[in-house]
């Protein structure tokens, strides 16, 4: 995300972990777009979406999408359901899940362990949307 672009402060995320994620690429000066894309991924007989999945980030200079959850590992058995889906309706999607244990690494390499209660949650949140 450049200075050009809207500023982080007009972003409304959906978990705290998310506006951390974003701080980390900003300072890097990694290009991101916030759920930029829907990939619809079930439909009714009529044509009707019934299921659709947003990635959490779209990192463009990579291509490549990211999904963040720090959900407990028992927990995203549905996201890693849709994310199979979406890599078998859209092959060309790169599309990457940093988990609950990707991002308590990351933490540590930044120096934020001390804020894992306030990131990612004592207790997990329950199932996400996504």
């Amino acid at each position: 995300m450049t200075e050009d672009d809207n500023s982080q402060q007009d972003i409304v995320f959906a978990h705290p972990s998310e506006e951390e994620f974003a701080r980390i690429l900003n300072f890097y000066q990694v290009s991101w777009e916030y759920e930029p894309k829907t990939f619809d991924l079930r439909w009714d007989d009529e044509g009707n979406v019934l299921e659709a999945f947003s990635p959490d980030f779209y990192l463009p200079e990579q291509d490549l999408y990211i999904e963040l959850t720090t959900m407990e590992q028992r927990l995203i058995t549905k996201k890693h359901r849709k994310l199979r889906r979406l890599n078998e309706l859209y092959p060309e999607i790169n599309v990457k899940l940093l988990n609950r244990s990707d991002f308590k690494a990351m933490m540590y390499k930044y120096g934020l362990d001390d804020q894992e209660e306030e990131l990612i949650g004592q207790h997990p949140p329950g199932p996400q949307s996504g």
